[in-house]
């Protein structure tokens, strides 16, 4: 055989080596994609689906719960349970469960290690923090916004067989059903801002929960009128202003309530953004 007969060979398999080539495409990372991973990873897991429906099983169900224990009110009822937004109180199991689904969204990658992984296939980094919240958050909000309404009309319909109820344009009960659906995302935000913080999941569980439910209590009656004053500006009493009804002396007003909230959110997330950026894995 000759050199010549055995020269096409290489370019035999030209068409073979170019397919190949052009089976693998390099697409630039971007935040849409990023997103797109973030979901399929939420989506994935069964405790998060679990978390979530807890909580929406939790805010209706105690709402029912308490108009049925509040049908015959009498003079040992606080004001609260008699209030338009009393049967909304379930938010406090919505706080506990969605701030703990905040923080495991991002710390069970660290202690899987595979945050490694999101981060070299996402090497700017801040597309990655960025895209957890947009995933996780709106769910968040539009599934306790959906709670929060069934909550309401579900435990007022019950109310009227035995008391005049409350309907959703009475004075603030729309607002209360709104606000608990944005204060629950707002607290989930919170939570997966300290998980980027901290990065373990007990000691983001505890920073969390010491930030919204034990520094509020300790502040609030173990420093007198100071402790008070200072103790309505946390996150917890922030959201609780415009999440009830009731205007209550220890309280800031919804509205400035709300903007203090917004400000935690903001705070806490822009400190999560600089830590991920400057930390290693």
């Amino acid at each position: 055989m000759t050199l010549s007969d055995r020269a096409p060979a290489p370019n035999a398999t030209a068409p073979a080596r170019a397919e190949w080539r052009s089976a693998v495409q390099s697409q630039p990372v971007s935040l849409g994609r990023a997103m797109t991973a973030e979901w399929v990873k939420f989506r994935s897991l069964k405790s998060s689906w679990l978390i979530l429906a807890s909580a929406l099983v939790g805010l209706i169900a105690i709402a029912l719960a308490i108009a049925y224990n509040t049908r015959n009110p009498g003079p040992g009822l606080d004001p609260e349970d008699l209030a338009v937004s009393a049967t909304l109180q379930g938010f406090h199991l919505g706080e506990l469960l969605l701030g703990a689904l905040g923080v495991l969204v991002v710390t069970a990658e660290y202690s899987s290690g595979t945050i490694r992984t999101t981060l070299v296939a996402v090497p700017r980094r801040l597309p990655v923090l960025w895209a957890k919240f947009l995933v996780v958050i709106p769910l968040v909000t539009a599934t306790m916004l959906i709670g929060a309404f069934v909550a309401f009309v579900s435990s007022q319909a019950l109310l009227a067989h035995y008391r005049p109820a409350a309907s959703l344009s009475d004075p603030g009960a729309l607002r209360a059903v709104i606000g608990t659906a944005i204060y629950l995302g707002a607290l989930t935000t919170l939570g997966s801002a300290i998980g980027w913080m901290v990065r373990s999941t007990p000691g983001a569980l505890v920073t969390y929960l010491g930030l919204t439910l034990v520094v509020p209590v300790i502040v609030g009656n173990l420093l007198g009128s100071f402790g008070r004053s200072v103790a309505k500006y946390l996150p917890s009493e922030a959201g609780m202003s415009f999440v009830t009804s009731v205007r209550l002396p220890d309280l800031l007003s919804p509205t400035a309530g709300a903007f203090v909230l917004a400000a935690w959110v903001v705070l806490s997330v822009a400190v999560a953004a600089v830590v991920l950026r400057r930390r290693d894995a």
